[in-house]
């Protein structure tokens, strides 16, 4: 079986085989086809491996068709894309981490985004990236603010601290539970997630009742 029609398979497993075949020997021909595939492949553990492959390949090669790939109307092809970005670490894609994207309303992209963003973010442009992550607190459910909290942890202390202050000063309670739970993050890595949204929410009562 050729590798391109492997990459269809109904078979995961001929898949990813099929994706690490092409990663261990990049034919720089095939590159359109594993582009194409990372949008539409629903086995998470090959959508891995193809991005892996992707890496495998010159930057000039790959990375134009990764950003172009940021303007699809197909939420996964913006996630895998973005995923894969964050992976090259090509620092000339940083423009092409748009506000529409760290906003995106799909979850999964927008993860995506915020990820590579702090991956590919200049060190002169992390506070405005800390700024633009913050107007994203309260969003979602466990996984997505447990990922934005990690996003903002991962810009530093000294870049987060400012946000997170004018954040828990609002009176949001969704907000201010998240972004007290970031900073207890921050402070402790170690620290449950879960516990500190709960410790957040108490202390924003108590404060209200007063």
């Amino acid at each position: 079986m050729n590798l391109i029609a492997a990459l269809i398979a109904e078979n995961g497993s001929t898949r990813l085989k099929a994706a690490l075949a092409i990663g261990s020997d990049p034919d720089p021909g095939l590159v359109d086809t594993v582009v194409a595939r990372c949008a539409i492949e629903p086995d998470f553990y090959v959508r891995d491996m193809l991005t892996w492959a992707l890496t495998r390949f010159p930057n000039e090669i790959t990375v134009p068709k990764l950003v172009a790939e940021l303007h699809s109307e197909d939420a996964q092809a913006r996630s895998q894309a973005l995923h894969t970005l964050s992976k090259i670490k090509d620092a000339g894609t940083w423009p092409a981490i748009t506000r529409s994207l760290l906003r995106d309303p799909n979850d999964e992209v927008a993860q995506s985004a915020w990820r590579a963003a702090v991956v590919l973010v200049p060190d002169g442009q992390k506070k405005d990236l800390a700024e633009e992550l913050a107007t994203q607190f309260g969003r979602g459910n466990r996984e997505v603010q447990l990922s934005l909290s990690r996003a903002l942890v991962a810009l530093g202390e000294e870049v987060v601290e400012p946000v997170l202050r004018k954040a828990m000063a609002g009176d949001h309670p969704g907000v201010h539970a998240h972004a007290r739970a970031t900073e207890r993050i921050l402070r402790d890595p170690s620290a449950s997630f879960d516990l500190a949204i709960k410790e957040a929410k108490r202390i924003f009562l108590l404060g209200k009742d007063r």
